[in-house]
């Protein structure tokens, strides 16, 4: 899976930064983000866009033809419908949620912005986010953009990854360390 992984960012890194680039030039990385994210959206709200993206039985050509349905949908800026016709005309589209996350990597650091990966087993409330996002500021000493994940199996808690840091305060955790140090004591 991480040699997969690995080839998946080698293959988005340069997409990536080639639009980081048209969006700096032009002064639109705000709107270029956003209209990313409204995307990113998408694949992560239906389970059916997901697979149509990284389908290998659908044609790059079907995908193609497909594409402007989508864009319809998210009404992305004109900039981000481009890239998303070219990556489809590519045959790449299944390396798009690389590319998105490796475009908000690139725009995180030009504002000085660290990303945090926060899962947890319930979805957040704002103001939960924006205290955990002013609590690694304070921490971290960098403006901190949160990707939020949910994850049911962790039961309660969170698990925070901010670079190689990983900070894991999940329920389930807690309990597999009591499972562990009860084997050991029996």
């Amino acid at each position: 899976m991480a040699a997969q992984d690995s080839v998946l960012v080698q293959i988005a890194r340069p997409y990536a930064q080639a639009l980081f680039d048209i969006a700096q030039g032009e002064g639109s990385l705000d709107r270029v983000e956003s209209g990313l994210n409204s995307i990113a959206k998408l694949a992560t709200e239906s389970a059916d866009f997901a697979r149509f993206l990284g389908s290998p039985v659908i044609s790059a050509e079907a995908k193609a033809a497909t594409v402007d349905t989508i864009i319809a949908k998210a009404k992305p800026d004109a900039t981000v419908a481009n890239f998303i016709k070219v990556v489809a005309a590519n045959g790449r589209l299944f390396a798009l949620p690389v590319m998105i996350q490796s475009f908000r990597d690139l725009a995180s650091k030009a504002r000085g912005e660290v990303s945090a990966d926060v899962t947890s087993a319930v979805p957040l409330s704002r103001a939960q986010v924006t205290s955990l996002a002013a609590t690694l500021k304070a921490k971290i000493g960098k403006t901190v953009t949160l990707n939020e994940h949910v994850d049911p199996s962790l039961i309660g808690g969170l698990q925070v990854k901010v670079g190689s840091q990983m900070i894991d305060s999940s329920l389930k955790t807690k309990l597999t360390a009591m499972k562990i140090a009860m084997k050991e004591v029996g």
